[in-house]
């Protein structure tokens, strides 16, 4: 199943072009890192995704309907960078925060219940914060508001998970943490996971496929297609594009 189908998908910003001609989809159980330097348009394309920022030309298509079709928005899980976040200097509690994610399987009265208030607790157990639950959101690190914008990513138990810079500002052992739990949402609970990130180094160790962004689509595939790619030796240096792979790593993992 076609989870997001991305079709010559152009976008234009203040006269700029920030993405010429995509095209690529996603599969259902795709794990995908999406990488490329300063000003590629890689959070542009997540924000396009969603609806939140205008295709100039071309088309986006949400588990087989457009978006003015699409109405299913609990299915996807999106966690934006955290210095995004509008709610940085919103007077509001960390499990306040997170149970905003439950929000789109309501409908009107929006009233949270007691299955609602277990799934909140869930999803801070899982990215190990429940500490923070009555913490004011404008007390955190970057670090923890990054763990509490997952949170609210997963809290409605997605399909798929849209995930910008996750690990920005995260020390090491936490980086670590948090691509486990990813790859274990990945292959045990089959969510389908983009994400946003120049840790290159760390997300090629566990992603089963590279979407490598400059303003075009410079690579969509496999790591293994990537590492054989005679093309991507031109574009990157032989000597590169297997520092990328990952395939000659000693301990490879079965993706």
């Amino acid at each position: 199943m076609k989870v997001l189908e991305v079709t010559d998908l152009s976008v234009r910003y203040q006269g700029a072009e920030v993405l010429s001609g995509l095209t690529f989809d996603i599969e259902q159980g795709d794990y995908v890192g999406i990488v490329g330097p300063n000003g590629s348009g890689k959070t542009t394309l997540i924000r396009c995704s969603l609806g939140l920022v205008p295709a100039t030309a071309g088309a986006i298509r949400l588990f087989g309907l457009s978006h003015d079709r699409f109405s299913d928005w609990h299915k996807i899980g999106y966690a934006p960078q955290a210095s995004e976040s509008r709610h940085q200097g919103f007077p509001a509690t960390v499990a306040e925060i997170v149970a905003t994610g439950l929000l789109s399987r309501k409908r009107f009265p929006k009233r949270f219940r007691r299955q609602d208030h277990d799934a909140v607790d869930q999803a801070l157990a899982l990215l190990g914060i429940e500490d923070l639950k009555r913490n004011m959101i404008t007390q955190l690190s970057g670090g923890q508001r990054h763990r509490v914008l997952l949170a609210r990513a997963l809290v409605a138990d997605p399909e798929l998970l849209l995930l910008d810079e996750p690990t920005a500002a995260v020390d090491p052992t936490t980086r670590g943490r948090f691509y486990e739990m990813l790859e274990a949402l990945n292959r045990k609970a089959r969510k389908t996971i983009l994400i946003v990130t120049h840790d290159l180094g760390t997300v090629g160790q566990y992603a089963a496929k590279l979407l490598y962004l400059d303003q075009r689509l410079v690579f969509f595939g496999s790591f293994e297609e990537f590492c054989r790619s005679d093309r991507m030796a031109e574009y990157f240096g032989q000597n590169t594009q297997h520092l990328m792979c990952h395939q000659h790593d000693q301990h490879v993992r079965a993706r």
